[in-house]
C-alpha cells in the first residue's frame, strides 16, 4: 500500500512540475499499451490506429515544447520525435 502511496505522489508531483512532459509521457505509455494490444489480438486495426495516433499526438507535441522552450539535449528529442512521427506515418500507410 506505501508503494501505491509512493506512486501515486511521485505522478501528482510530476503532473505539477512538467504538464506538457506529464501528458507526452501519458500518450506514449498509451501508445505502447495499444499497440500491444493490437500485435496481441488479432485483426484489432482500431487499436493500432488510436496507438498510432498517440504517437502522432506525442511527438507532434514534444517538436513544439522544444521549439518554445529548448531542454540541454534539444537535439536528441528533436531527432526521436521525428523519428516516431516517421514511423507512425509509415504504420498509418501501412494499415491502408
Amino acid at each position: 500500500m506505501r508503494s501505491w502511496r509512493l506512486l501515486l505522489s511521485t505522478l501528482i508531483l510530476s503532473s505539477q512540475y512538467n504538464p506538457p512532459r506529464f501528458v507526452e509521457l501519458l500518450m506514449l505509455t498509451l501508445a505502447i499499451v495499444m499497440l500491444a494490444i493490437s500485435t496481441v489480438l488479432p485483426a484489432q486495426e482500431p487499436y493500432m490506429v488510436l496507438g498510432l495516433s498517440f504517437v502522432v499526438g506525442a511527438s507532434i507535441s514534444i517538436l513544439v515544447r522544444e521549439a518554445i522552450a529548448p531542454s540541454p539535449q534539444t537535439r536528441i528529442t528533436q531527432f526521436t520525435a521525428i523519428l516516431l512521427l516517421i514511423v507512425s506515418i509509415y504504420g498509418f500507410i501501412d494499415i491502408i
